[in-house]
Formats: structure tokens, sequence, C-alpha cells
């Protein structure tokens, strides 16, 4: 189902909170020069949402950059580093959403190592029967745009695929 048909409901309107035990914001990259994945998670993460009757929507999801696991700690501890997201100087990766474009897209900026740039993302939502929303978002980004940048001998390349299952319960 399209967010622009979620919002459009009168009864979506109001604030909507993120439920993080439900939710999931993982990513993926290639590394040996793009033979293997690296797939990997924040397990840290608070959002919330706001649909008003004007059917517009808002939003923000702070994630903690120190929470990355890929289940192998030295190389967890390398991506938290200055080569990659200096989680030390920059602990907060935050997602903002600022509406809803006319092709359905969510307008969004993305924030990683004080750089902040444009993401629009194409996502679904779908009402679960608990009264909860999920919205699932999934985009393919150049991860040096925000200073990711780490790449020892041209292993790994620059695109990153970010995916989120975020689910929402109105508050």
């Amino acid at each position: 189902m399209t967010l622009a048909r979620v919002i459009a409901d009168p009864a979506a309107s109001g604030t909507w909170a993120l439920v993080p035990n439900r939710s999931s914001i993982r990513f993926s990259n290639k590394t040996m020069w793009g033979l293997v994945p690296v797939n990997g998670q924040f397990t840290e993460f608070t959002g919330d949402g706001r649909i008003t009757a004007q059917d517009e929507v808002s939003g923000r999801l702070i994630i903690q950059a120190a929470s990355l696991k890929t289940g192998m700690g030295k190389r967890d501890e390398h991506l938290r580093s200055a080569d990659f997201f200096d989680a030390e100087k920059f602990p907060q990766i935050t997602i903002e959403v600022n509406g809803l474009g006319s092709d359905g897209t969510l307008n969004t900026t993305l924030s990683v190592r004080g750089t902040t740039l444009p993401l629009p993302l194409t996502v679904t939502a779908e009402p679960l029967g608990d009264g909860t929303l999920q919205v699932t978002a999934r985009a393919e980004v150049d991860r040096t745009r925000w200073g990711v940048s780490g790449n020892m001998f041209g292993m790994m390349p620059t695109t990153t695929t970010l995916i989120a299952d975020a689910v929402f319960v109105k508050a």
C-alpha cells in the first residue's frame, strides 16, 4: 500500500511513535572487490512521525552510530572509527521526514558525519492488524557523499543499500 493512501485516511491523523523492538534499520555493502556482501544493522534508534488532517507527514529517526553491528567485532570497531562513521565525534545518524512528494516519494534528509543531504525514499506502508503501521523503505546511496569514505585498497564499492522496516503505533 502506498503511504499516500494511508495518510489520506482521516483515522491516521495524529502522532505516531516508533516501536524499536519491532523495527529494523539495516545496511548492505559489498566488499572484497564486490564479491562478498557485508550486512549490518543498527540496534539503537528512536523515532516518531506525524500525520496531519491536511494529509501532511513529518517525522524523525535518530540512529546511534555506535550501535552498528555486522557480527565481526574488529570490523564493527573499524566501521565506528573515523575511517567510516566516526561515531565518537558524530554519535547520531538522523533521518528527517519533511513531506510527501506528488509522486508518492517520501521527502527526507539524511544526516551522517555532520553532512545533511536530501534522500527521497520510495516507501510502502502496511497497516498491521494490531493498530500499528509498518513503513518500509529501501535506498541505494553513494556513502562517500556523506563522508563515509573508508576504502582499503579499493575493496569496497561506494554504493550502500539502506533498508528500514519501521513499525509505528499511534500515540
